[in-house]
């Protein structure tokens, strides 16, 4: 449980950290756009009161529940049935990633997104955080190295 527990930690602190240098030292919330590498990868602002698509937009509360409630069944999962090695690590990445939007929605009431890739003539407008990233990591990793019980 260790490795879970320090991954989730690592990711979260990476995640407040990157969010504390965009919105406070970078100031992408004055309406800055920073293109890094374009069009591949741009920073813009975006703040996310619901999940995708603005679904459940004003129940906050609800999220974050929800978001806990997730993360203590994957704990407890991952605890009764302990995997390998990347099985953790992906856990902890789940976990840190959730704990990462739970912030944001604490501190700020919504989720402090950034990230903007567009690819191929395709204009991408939507946005993304380092949490997500870790969520969706954390998620496919669960999936691929979880080893389920064969029948006897």
């Amino acid at each position: 449980m260790r490795v879970v527990y320090w991954v989730s930690l690592i990711t979260l602190l990476t995640d407040q950290l990157l969010k504390y240098l965009i919105l406070h030292v970078l100031d992408l919330v004055r309406g800055r756009e920073i293109d890094v590498l374009p069009p591949w990868l741009n920073l813009r602002m975006g703040w996310n009161t619901g999940v995708n698509f603005g679904l459940f937009s004003s129940n906050r509360w609800v999220l974050i529940a929800i978001a806990l409630i997730i993360i203590a069944v994957i704990l407890w999962w991952i605890k009764r049935e302990p995997g390998g090695l990347w099985q953790k690590i992906s856990a902890g990445l789940l976990i840190g990633g959730a704990l990462g939007n739970v912030a944001d929605r604490l501190i700020y009431g919504a989720v402090a997104d950034f990230l903007n890739m567009s690819c191929c003539g395709i204009n991408n407008p939507f946005v993304f955080n380092t949490a997500d990233i870790a969520v969706f990591a954390g998620a496919l990793g669960l999936v691929v190295f979880s080893n389920p019980k064969k029948p006897s």
